[in-house]
């Protein structure tokens, strides 16, 4: 039976910060979830199975309209994961500012979450979907998502949502 957890969500409305990491650290753990480059999407609405995934929870609740895929935010996701992963843990740090600072608009959020099966994009979805705060992302005012996996050795998989 696979071990999963979600952190809490943050959400933040903030005027726009202007700083967005530059480079990512370097890091012996396996990324996965995130294409390596996105030179042509030609669909920016399924770019990431959990952003798939979102943008259905978003057409079943209200007809919300589906949140495009963001290079900036998936970075920051990535950021994220690797953190979590590294540390074995899940915890906010700057994510939502982070997220700010990609020029996407005035309102950004963070869901974070691992799982002992390694990659499990459907079982943190529902996870989410099943938490107030994470839905209330996932349902949020947002019109821009950017989602990364890591694998860490232990197999566990750490993912970071970010939403602006």
């Amino acid at each position: 039976m696979a071990h999963h957890r979600i952190d809490r969500s943050i959400n933040l409305s903030a005027a726009p910060v202007s700083s967005v990491p530059s480079a990512l650290p370097q890091s012996p753990l396996r990324v996965r979830g995130v294409p390596a480059a996105i030179p042509s999407v030609t669909d920016a609405y399924h770019v990431s199975q959990q952003q798939i995934l979102i943008n259905q929870d978003r057409a079943a609740n209200g007809s919300l309209a589906p949140l495009a895929w963001s290079p900036c935010l998936a970075a920051i996701a990535l950021q994220n994961a690797q953190r979590i992963a590294t540390q074995g843990y899940l915890s906010h740090t700057n994510g939502a500012t982070l997220d700010l600072g990609c020029g996407l608009g005035s309102q950004a959020g963070e869901n974070l979450g691992d799982t002992s099966a390694g990659i499990d994009d459907a079982q943190l979805n529902t996870l989410f979907m099943n938490s107030a705060p994470h839905r209330a992302n996932i349902l949020g005012p947002y019109h821009y998502v950017g989602t990364a996996w890591v694998v860490a050795s232990n197999g566990y998989g750490y993912l970071a949502v970010e939403f602006s």
